[in-house]
């Protein structure tokens, strides 16, 4: 099979015209809203779901932290479903793009690190040299504490690409093999079709922990400024 094992991962399009944004806004179209007075089940376990995560996150911050709570519930949902329609046949996950995720990272950590040197200059400076430090080592230090925070954000997008990227790739190359083995061998393509399975599995919950991930990150991130 001449088979493009990265098509998958190339933006789609309609008529020519990039089809990245209407994937991007469909997500948030499968949260469940109530016009009731009285929730039902699927309502209360969502609302649930969002009280708790938002409570295990903002348990650390400060009054000025948690005022960011919206926006970090908002982000754990929108990565999380996000991930988990990527895994859905034929279609295309917005979080595979190290551009997408950039896009996220990098004004929510700056808006972290301004807020940090507008309200606590003195010890959003004083990270950049630990106490005790050489005189010698100074210049130094203050370099590599200078970089450690400038790739703050591309280590977060890098990893949510790498993470989800490499999850798509080998369930593409196992379900290729499991196709290509089932005019071959069938006890073979069962045992292969099973690993699909857990794989599977395995995936949605790395979408769910992803977005923990990419989000606590943040938190902690805005928790060190604040």
């Amino acid at each position: 099979m001449n088979e493009n094992l990265f098509a998958s991962f190339i933006a789609p399009t309609i008529l020519g015209l990039p089809a990245a944004v209407l994937i991007i806004l469909f997500p948030p179209l499968l949260i469940p809203t109530s016009k009731y007075l009285i929730n039902n089940r699927l309502i209360t376990t969502q609302q649930w779901l969002i009280k708790l995560t938002s409570k295990q996150m903002m348990a650390m911050h400060n009054t000025k932290g948690r005022t960011w709570s919206l926006m970090l519930v908002s982000l754990i949902i929108f990565i999380a479903t996000t991930n988990l329609l990527g895994l859905l046949p034929h279609s295309f996950t917005p979080t595979t793009q190290l551009s997408m995720n950039l896009a996220m990272a990098i004004p929510l950590w700056a808006g972290a690190v301004i807020m940090g040197f507008r309200s606590k200059i003195k010890n959003a400076l004083a990270h950049f040299l630990p106490q005790g430090t050489p005189t010698p080592l100074i210049p130094m230090l203050v370099i590599i504490e200078t970089i450690s925070l400038l790739i703050q954000p591309m280590a977060l997008a890098v990893r949510l690409t790498a993470n989800i990227t490499a999850g798509h790739l080998l369930m593409r190359l196992i379900g290729s093999a499991t196709l290509a083995m089932s005019t071959i061998n069938l006890p073979s393509t069962l045992i292969i079709f099973t690993i699909l399975i857990l794989l599977t599995i395995l995936e949605i919950a790395v979408a769910l922990i992803q977005a923990y991930v990419f989000t606590l990150l943040v938190s902690l991130y805005l928790h060190d400024n604040t």
